[in-house]
């Protein structure tokens, strides 16, 4: 009976510190098990020690262990930690060895870091092909969904929310180029999409650049007043709150110069030809492309 007993309390014993060591890898968001990624997880978010992290992440890049989620991970701790210009060498060198199911997580990486060091040209190749997958209809591997992951918490991202998505960037890259009418136009493409604040904030700005500040006054009311989705995160609203003091401290001049005609003509016919696969607008031909059409032929004359 004794034996039974020290038997009985052995896998008590073993069952309790399974728990406690699954409930640690929940808490940690680690893997489990010994291997050169696991390790790598654990430098990173237990040890919180990110340079140990990237020689791991080699290692297991190396060893052939989780080489998708290895290498985008250590791109992300790269970035992290100013070493954009590496992260990017990285994933463009050794992305040949991930699943093709990897690419566009990878994708997205290279977007971000991109847009951290600058190279917006980059950037804008790089959504283009992104879009023109989209248009081809071979994004997400030919689903209509896919699985995204933010902050720990995975969530199904659409189609059209995805292109919404990559017109954002889009938008903000031509902003950073001065390009603030191409950036108006990619903004309104995606509002009309998958409308959000965090883009309309965007537009707002476009708009002020232009110096058409009744037009970016009424965008961000929408904000203001919650007609958007995302309206009512504090960030968004008190960022549609700064830019309207801005407006208000504007006065009649306008910005020095405009770079109101550098359209990409192919791009922006591309996109009309997309959005109306996915359903007939009133016009062929939306209300924004007759402005700009107008104000060439007034250019012209």
């Amino acid at each position: 009976m004794e034996g039974f007993k020290m038997n009985s309390n052995s896998t008590t014993t073993a069952a309790t510190k399974g728990k406690k060591d699954e409930l640690y890898h929940v808490i940690h968001k680690v893997p489990s098990g010994d291997t050169p990624y696991v390790r790598a997880k654990h430098a990173q978010l237990v040890e919180k020690d990110p340079e140990a992290a990237i020689v791991l992440f080699w290692k297991a890049i190396n060893a052939g262990d989780r080489v998708d989620s290895a290498l985008k991970d250590m791109a992300v701790v790269m970035k992290q930690l100013d070493r954009t210009e590496e992260a990017i060498e990285a994933v463009k060198s050794f992305r040949g060895l991930c699943t093709k199911q990897a690419q566009d997580s990878l994708d997205n990486v290279l977007i971000d870091l991109y847009k951290k060091c600058g190279k917006i040209e980059e950037q804008i190749d790089l959504l283009k092909r992104k879009l023109r997958l989209i248009y081809q209809g071979a994004a997400f591997n030919g689903r209509p969904t896919k699985t995204a992951r933010s902050h720990g918490k995975k969530f199904q991202v659409s189609v059209k929310q995805e292109t919404s998505r990559l017109l954002g960037n889009f938008g903000w890259a031509y902003m950073q180029k001065g390009n603030y009418m191409m950036a108006e136009v990619v903004y309104r493409k995606a509002q009309m999409i998958d409308p959000d604040s965090n883009k309309a904030c965007n537009l707002g700005l476009c708009l002020i650049k232009q110096g058409r500040y009744e037009d970016a006054r009424l965008v961000l009311e929408d904000v203001l007043q919650s007609r958007l989705p995302g309206a009512d995160e504090t960030k968004s609203r008190r960022r549609a709150h700064e830019l309207l003091m801005e407006l208000r401290s504007i006065h009649d001049d306008l910005p020095e110069s405009l770079d109101l005609l550098a359209l990409d003509d192919d791009f922006v016919k591309g996109l009309e030809q997309l959005m109306n696969e996915w359903g007939p607008f009133r016009s062929k031909r939306l209300p924004i492309f007759e402005e700009i059409s107008q104000f060439r032929d007034q250019m012209a004359c």
